[in-house]
């Protein structure tokens, strides 16, 4: 979920009015401190060149900043392999919003299409964008809780992600 829903959705209508931008933009900044200690998952890189070299587009659909977003690209190793990303700055609503989801189908050239997230909240934005979610257990969100939601695979590690895509 987006900067610009999640106060909101936490704190509530009062809050966001009074105090979201003066929280996103602390937010921001913590953030700017920590992101060098940002890894990417094991096996992320090797999923997404699996995925290319059997033909399937890849679009990175993240609800980060521009900035951030080509960090987990140079992160991923991915700048050769994925086709293309959207960030915040590509939409008016983030995730839950379909908006994200939709921008990114278009980049990857539209035709069939599967979301591969790790909360709630991308589910519900694929759901909305018509697609199928495969959610993969790292984002804090139990099994129960991920296909409650919707999804229609939860997977443990991202090494079972291309898997479930190439025979999903």
């Amino acid at each position: 979920m987006g900067g610009d829903q999640i106060v909101r959705t936490l704190l509530g209508d009062e809050v966001e009015d009074e105090h979201g931008e003066a929280i996103r933009e602390a937010e921001g900044e913590t953030y700017a401190e920590f992101m060098p200690e940002v890894k990417a998952f094991d096996g992320a890189h090797e999923m997404i060149g699996r995925l290319k070299a059997e033909g399937v587009r890849v679009v990175l659909a993240s609800s980060a900043k521009e900035d951030e977003v080509e960090h987990y690209i140079d992160l991923l190793d991915a700048s050769g392999l994925n086709d293309g990303y959207t960030s915040a700055s590509d939409v008016d609503s983030t995730k839950p919003e379909p908006d994200l989801i939709e921008v990114a189908i278009e980049k990857a050239g539209k035709g069939s299409a599967v979301m591969v997230g790790d909360s709630v909240w991308d589910i519900e934005a694929a759901k909305r964008a018509g697609l199928d979610t495969i959610a993969v257990l790292c984002g804090g969100f139990g099994e129960a809780e991920l296909t409650g939601a919707g999804a229609v695979a939860v997977v443990e590690t991202i090494d079972q992600v291309a898997g479930e895509i190439l025979t999903g």
